[in-house]
């Protein structure tokens, strides 16, 4: 299977807006199409990166740097899916390597994802992928 890794683009909306859905994160393929647009208005310090199987959208990240008074810059990985079906075939490790290559490439040395809690399958991606949980959190909003 041949995988290919390029920024997101607004022709992409509506299997985003799909792979969205399987996230959790429901949204019209319109919503989407103006996110991608929005996302590509202000591309200093973040990325989207789509992840294709011959011309098929199979995946996406999405990675900013986040700048914080209390600590060092790191980068975060806002979100990350893989078509059901084509899990565990490397296509999220590749999004992964994707998204640190270029935060190392914006002078980033951390890379940091969060994963909701029921999320046991992501959490063993990322385990199995190199990452280490360092903390648990609550979110408020």
């Amino acid at each position: 299977m041949s995988v290919s890794i390029r920024r997101v683009k607004p022709g992409d909306a509506e299997a985003v807006a799909e792979l969205n859905a399987a996230l959790g994160y429901p949204a019209t393929v319109d919503e989407v199409r103006e996110r991608i647009a929005a996302l590509a208005g202000c591309e200093a310090g973040r990325a989207v990166f789509v992840a294709c199987v011959e011309d098929e959208v199979a995946g996406w990240v999405d990675v900013a740097i986040a700048l914080h008074l209390q600590s060092s810059p790191l980068a975060l990985i806002g979100g990350m899916v893989v078509k059901e079906g084509l899990r565990g075939q490397g296509i999220g490790k590749r999004l992964c390597e994707e998204a640190e290559a270029w935060s190392r490439a914006q002078g980033v040395r951390a890379v940091r994802v969060t994963s909701r809690s029921t999320r046991e399958d992501a959490h063993r991606f990322y385990l199995r992928d190199g990452y280490s949980e360092v903390k648990m959190s609550r979110v408020f909003e």
